[in-house]
């Protein structure tokens, strides 16, 4: 792998001289190895995560109701109190168990609406709170009987660009598979230009975990040369590095290129069943997007106008990926998948 930075570019777009046809690229079947990718999988399996969970998005949490989610098959809601902490805890009413999900927030208090028990956050009638982290993106809440971890004060949070100088947005989608089958999705690099053509281009892996000092996923990563395409024959060519800092957790940083610092942090949280008992995972993505031009301050003043456009953005390929990842736990579960 070459470790020399690249030139910074005076513009940021690059003209392809001469696209490759889409079935005309190089197959990277041969390096897609199933061995590799299981591995680094198991690594990212066997990393602590203290039993945190993403539970959705800090702009997600409104002042006049809960946000809330089911996780692992635990009914959970998560508001701010009259402080403006945040306060999680069990979605089931300790009086008659209403779903509190249903119930508005009145002056810091969630106020159940079926016979007006209200909730300060403070433990009753056995209704307990639980460990919640706010990381200013991202709601995380620490579910011990769930994850069965040795517990850790605060969530493995990736490193990010200052949020003060970033733009930032969240999708969430929901898919019928596992978390693992989230996150072997996006430890295979090598599918990117084949399975989503409309955004990328020219992908090369340069290197894989099994080339880290302890062939951890953590520390090597995947690192892939990639060119993000905008429309023809334009391109924004950057370095990136897929990561696993923790079990549920796959996060990509530009390292070089265009945007570089910025980073793209898949969570996959797991839900419980549906009614057919197929598993049911939310993707929870966390895109933040920084650069050091001078232009990128028009870009932070139109925040709320891209916002919409990075979440459907990010939308388009998971559309994609959950199929591809909903297919491996099909295979899996049936005993049909390939190793």
């Amino acid at each position: 792998m070459n470790t020399g930075r690249a030139p910074r570019r005076r513009f940021p777009l690059s003209l392809r001289r001469h696209p490759v046809p889409w079935e005309r690229q190089r197959p990277t079947w041969r390096d897609a190895r199933p061995a590799v990718i299981a591995q680094a999988l198991k690594g990212a399996q066997t990393s602590p995560s203290g039993n945190w969970y993403v539970i959705g998005a800090t702009q997600d949490i409104r002042s006049d109701r809960p946000l809330s989610r089911t996780v692992a098959g635990e009914e959970l809601v998560v508001w701010r109190d009259a402080e403006g902490r945040l306060v999680a805890g069990p979605g089931v009413c300790p009086h008659l168990g209403a779903a509190l999900r249903d119930s508005p927030v009145r002056c810091g208090k969630l106020v159940c609406h079926w016979h007006g028990l209200a909730l300060t956050g403070a433990p009753f009638a056995g209704w307990e709170p639980l460990p919640v982290h706010d990381d200013g993106l991202l709601v995380w809440v620490r579910l011990d009987a769930v994850g069965g971890e040795p517990p850790l004060e605060a969530p493995v949070v990736p490193t990010r660009p200052a949020l003060a100088t970033a733009v930032a947005s969240v999708y969430t989608g929901f898919g019928r598979c596992e978390p693992e089958d989230i996150v072997a999705n996006r430890l295979d690099p090598w599918h990117g230009a084949w399975f989503h053509p409309y955004s990328f281009v020219d992908l090369t892996v340069l290197s894989t975990p099994e080339h880290a000092p302890h062939g951890s996923v953590a520390e090597g990563g995947f690192a892939v040369d990639v060119s993000f395409k905008l429309a023809g024959r334009l391109v924004v060519p950057v370095r990136a590095v897929f990561t696993a800092p923790e079990p549920r957790t796959v996060v990509m940083h530009i390292t070089e290129g265009e945007g570089e610092g910025s980073v793209v942090e898949t969570h996959a949280t797991p839900l419980g069943a549906d009614d057919h008992g197929r598993p049911r995972t939310a993707v929870i993505e966390a895109i933040v997007a920084a650069s050091d031009r001078r232009g990128f301050t028009a870009a932070r003043t139109a925040a709320p106008l891209l916002r919409p456009l990075m979440r459907a953005a990010a939308g388009r390929l998971w559309r994609d990926d959950l199929a591809y990842a909903e297919r491996r736990w099909q295979l899996r579960s049936t005993g049909r998948f390939p190793g």
